[in-house]
């Protein structure tokens, strides 16, 4: 199973001050918008997604189609094919990508110690 570019995804509550923050840890900003509530932030390979107001918890992210630096790749597993495989090995989905559609799609999940997890597919 092909999961994509990694990152975390982090609810911060002061997004002015996260960022500086991880600028002190040498990450800069990559995408996102001040003005959005919400900037992805990268160092190297390491991506970290800081959202303010978005959501409560922290999110682990996953994009299939995509490497670290939102390339698209030749050679991924689709997100619906993905989240037919974890449906089979009974992993239960906090929300659901439309299996009939293709394209862009995401569907959530949790690990067994309540961490979300995204499936988030741009492509």
């Amino acid at each position: 199973m092909k999961l994509g570019a990694f990152s975390v995804s982090l609810s911060v509550k002061d997004l002015k001050a996260s960022k500086q923050f991880y600028e002190n840890l040498g990450f800069s900003v990559f995408a996102g918008e001040m003005e959005r509530n919400y900037l992805i932030m990268k160092n190297g390979n390491t991506n970290i997604g800081l959202f303010q107001g978005m959501f409560e918890n922290n999110i682990l992210t996953f994009n299939p189609g995509w490497d670290t630096n939102t390339n698209k790749v030749d050679n991924f597993d689709d997100v619906r094919a993905i989240q037919k495989e974890l449906k089979n090995k009974g992993i239960g989905l906090l929300s659901e990508a439309d299996e009939t559609a293709s394209g862009p799609a995401s569907f959530m999940f949790m690990d067994p110690d309540g961490n979300t997890i995204l499936i988030d597919q741009h492509v």
